[in-house]
């Protein structure tokens, strides 16, 4: 074996000490500190009494406008972190939820997850609020969410943005097994800080790592440290079931309203993809090919691109994001 290794590789080593010493969480994320105040909306919803965490920030010089942001399958309100201060300082009103079955909110024992129900909820959290009208803004699978809440109540939604979201390609439809929902569960007891920061640094951060990145890491494998592990690993089981079958990329042509699409090309992400055979692996997760196929599709649609970033370009470069999507939610004025 060489005696040199990578940068990335060095990176790992050099990280693994500090990632086995991950804390433990509680199953709604006891423990861990967005740094915003989180507020919950109690509410029923099949049958059950619920709790949605969301961050709700107002700004000094309100410009009129508010934002919702939806977070991805592994990430929270809290990973908005820079997102959120970025709108804050440009006069947005800007509301970041936790979604039922996610981070700080409720983890039921049973729930028939779908996208109609997250935006259901979602809506009915922002009836609370007192927000008419408002920007969606998804990331990962947030995108399928958002494009789900901007279909659902289009005269409520004056704008949508999909930063790199999934769900811009069919896997099953492309040759993806599919896995039942006791398969995931026991794919996800498996979940390790380590596990999580290789996936990352992959998928998200184009091979690259930064310190900084390790907190969100610490923040979703804490949950599968506490005694709580098998409730998290449950739900997002269910989570995982919800994004396999239920694709939204057949209605893109449904949606009505300006839609900005931030594309980081390096993104590889297909769920499920290590599953298929390997001549199929090969073609899920194409995001130059996908983000340009689903430009066409959207009626109002602008596709801005960034060549050398992953699936998490408002974490990886936030700055470069930030005025990309400034300047798009500029064209509404």
């Amino acid at each position: 074996m060489s005696l040199r290794l990578s940068s990335a590789a060095l990176l790992y080593a050099l990280a693994a000490p500090a990632l086995a010493e991950t804390p433990a969480y509680g199953p709604e994320l006891e423990g861990f500190d967005y740094g915003w105040p989180v507020a919950r909306f109690s509410f029923e919803s099949q049958r059950q009494p619920m709790q949605m965490a969301y961050i709700d920030v107002k700004p000094d010089k309100p410009n009129g406008r508010t934002v919702v942001l939806m977070h991805g399958k592994n990430f929270c309100a809290g990973t908005w972190d820079t997102t959120l201060r970025t709108l804050r300082d440009a006069g947005y009103r800007v509301i970041a939820p936790d979604q039922i079955g996610f981070c700080k909110s409720t983890k039921p024992e049973r729930y028939q997850y779908s996208f109609q129900q997250l935006a259901q909820n979602t809506h009915a959290l922002l009836e609370k609020l007192g927000v008419k009208k408002a920007t969606v803004i998804g990331h990962s699978t947030g995108g399928m969410l958002a494009t789900r809440y901007a279909l659902m109540y289009p005269d409520e939604t004056e704008q949508l943005v999909m930063i790199n979201p999934i769900g811009l390609e069919d896997w099953k439809a492309k040759g993806v097994p599919a896995q039942s929902v006791d398969a995931w569960y026991q794919r996800e007891l498996k979940t390790s800080a380590q596990s999580i920061r290789k996936y990352e640094q992959n998928t998200y951060y184009a091979g690259q790592w930064k310190p900084e990145y390790d907190r969100w890491v610490t923040m979703l494998a804490g949950m599968y440290q506490g005694a709580g592990k098998e409730k998290v690993a449950w739900n997002s089981a269910l989570l995982y079931d919800m994004i396999y079958t239920q694709p939204v990329v057949y209605e893109f042509g449904l949606l009505k309203m300006p839609t900005l699409l931030l594309i980081g090309n390096k993104d590889t992400t297909a769920p499920g993809k290590d599953a298929a055979p390997a001549g199929v692996q090969k073609t899920l997760g194409d995001y130059p090919a996908l983000g340009k196929a689903a430009a066409r599709a959207i009626p109002h649609a602008t596709l801005v691109t960034f060549d050398d970033l992953g699936h998490a370009p408002q974490i990886q470069a936030p700055e470069r994001l930030h005025k990309a999507l400034l300047d798009g939610l500029n064209t509404l004025k």
